[in-house]
């Protein structure tokens, strides 16, 4: 294997780490003013261009040089490209939504803030756990994923690397909070994509496809499970993006709603040119020959085996990639757990030293639950089931005609989702321990029946399904209880009109900001939202 010495690999990767430490460690004494409100979120502050890669590094992370070859290797070239789709165009999602939900919930910077102004605080916090799960999950499959990279690509312990990603990520964002993995995530995303360019001249001229391979490989062809990704994927990343509260942040963070939008549209290319480049050394593993091998390996492994045909030096391009595709994604998981829970569970009334140490404790949980090195795609899996089925629900009030619906079918119909999820794998199988085992999808997504496209039917469409159930129920009870109490049943009534103050016209611009449009000035709106 085009393997690099023992000592290139650790000076690479703990050369890659120190810089990043040193980098982080004095924007943070740069910004060592700065308030608890700049810690936590950073609304209204950035151009399109940091925007951009914000969303890029936010993105990406080392676990798609697994997930994207290996979907490549078992679907071929229509499911990389629908798994590429998926992946960036949810991107646009928070440039169309975004302003709405900034005019709506102006002091918020966090998905869950609007929940709770729009549903009531029993929704809201239901949205905050399945926020924080899924940012925590994510966490341990970043840190899964490179403990995993670190062994394949250097044959080194990738437990050190772990420990060394934990320790500096932890120091920089603990001292500098959003506003510092804001910025090193501009530079660790320009690194990734200069990094990239490198790696693709090298594959390109270095690789050689055989002919034969290509034709006899079938992966130029469609597929029933191609077919099925095309919807399964777009549902469940699309859903499971509304939970990633790092995206959010970024979206509050952006000067302009044109900011935005342009910021958003930048990301979506760069990421769908990078998955896509990534998912293509599938491919090119077999159709060299590199794959699947003797004995056989899995296609999650791909790239590795591709890599083993390349030199020294490419390998090594791979590892300061890996690590800073890593770093970049994972101190924008941190800040985001921790704002999260600052604002939901505490309303962001901790003291400034608190939340540091939150910072610095659930680093060890994750780190102790990644070391079991458990499946990557799974636990992407079982978060974007959970999403599937409450986010349709959620998204309906944003439609002002939709006053009427509350909280208490928010959070019914999430749980009713996987509850339906469990019913329907109870069905399909025949015995309900199988049934319950769709709800981990432990058959993974790429097996040759129905079953992950019905669980990802079953979860959205269930979910409404008892969202109008609880509607019904509720405005049931309340018509019952009107009329037994002799009140006036109010259950269709509109809610009173916002405050004035929610808008008071347009401030005065800096002369960095673009003239032709309109920045308002809001303030936090009165009213609260309703649960029942």
């Amino acid at each position: 294997m085009g393997q690099p010495s023992y000592q290139a690999s650790n000076a690479l990767i703990y050369l890659t780490y120190g810089v990043f430490l040193v980098a982080g460690v004095w924007i943070a004494w740069l910004w060592r003013g700065q308030s608890k409100k700049d810690f936590l979120a950073s609304n209204r502050t950035q151009k399109a261009i940091p925007l951009a890669l914000n969303f890029i590094a936010s993105a990406l992370g080392s676990g798609i040089l697994f997930t994207y070859p290996e979907i490549a290797t078992i679907a071929g070239v229509q499911g990389l490209v629908v798994y590429a789709l998926s992946s960036s165009l949810p991107l646009l999602v928070f440039g169309f939504l975004g302003p709405i939900i900034r005019r709506k919930c102006p002091e918020g910077f966090v998905l869950t803030e609007w929940t709770r102004q729009r549903y009531g605080v029993i929704a809201a916090l239901y949205l905050s756990i399945l926020t924080l799960i899924t940012l925590f999950l994510y966490m341990v499959a970043e840190l899964s994923a490179l403990q995993q990279i670190i062994n394949a690509l250097t044959g080194l312990n990738g437990l050190w690397a772990v420990i060394a990603q934990c320790i500096v990520t932890t120091t920089y964002t603990s001292l500098g909070g959003f506003r510092i993995s804001f910025i090193t995530d501009n530079i660790q995303g320009a690194m990734v994509i200069g990094l990239l360019v490198i790696g693709v001249i090298t594959v390109g001229v270095e690789t050689k496809v055989d002919r034969n391979l290509v034709e006899s490989s079938d992966l130029l062809g469609a597929s029933l499970l191609g077919w099925q990704l095309i919807y399964i994927l777009p549902v469940a990343i699309l859903t499971n993006d509304f939970f990633i509260s790092g995206f959010w942040m970024r979206t509050f963070a952006s000067k302009t709603d044109r900011d935005l939008r342009i910021g958003t549209s930048i990301a979506t290319v760069a990421v769908l040119i990078v998955l896509t480049l990534v998912g293509i050394t599938g491919l090119l593993a077999a159709w060299t020959g590199a794959w699947p091998g003797d004995p056989p390996q899995e296609g999650s492994i791909a790239f590795f085996l591709l890599l083993e045909q390349l030199p020294a030096w490419v390998v090594g391009i791979v590892i300061v990639m890996t690590v800073s595709l890593s770093t970049a994604a994972f101190d924008s998981l941190q800040s985001a757990m921790v704002s999260t829970g600052s604002n939901d569970l505490f309303r962001n009334r901790l003291n400034f030293w608190w939340i540091r140490l939150a910072v610095v404790l659930i680093i060890f949980p994750v780190g102790v639950v990644a070391l079991k090195s458990p499946s990557i795609l799974q636990i992407y899996l079982i978060s974007d089931l959970v999403s599937a089925s409450s986010i349709p629900v959620l998204v309906i009030g944003l439609n002002s005609k939709c006053y009427w619906w509350r909280g208490f079918e928010v959070v019914s119909g999430g749980l009713g989702g996987l509850l339906t999820v469990f019913i329907f794998g109870t069905i399909y199988y025949g015995n309900a321990k199988d049934g319950a085992n769709l709800l981990l999808l432990e058959q993974s997504l790429y097996v040759d029946d129905w079953s992950a496209v019905g669980a990802f039917v079953a979860a959205p469409i269930g979910g409404l399904l008892w969202g109008f159930g609880a509607f019904a129920v509720r405005v049931g009870v309340q018509w019952i209880l009107a009329k037994a109490r002799g009140h006036r049943f109010d259950a269709f009534d509109r809610p009173p009109p916002a405050d004035p103050s929610l808008f008071t016209g347009p401030r005065e611009r800096s002369s960095d900001e673009d003239d032709h449009e309109t920045v308002p000035v809001v303030k936090a709106s009165s009213l609260k939202g309703k649960f029942l």
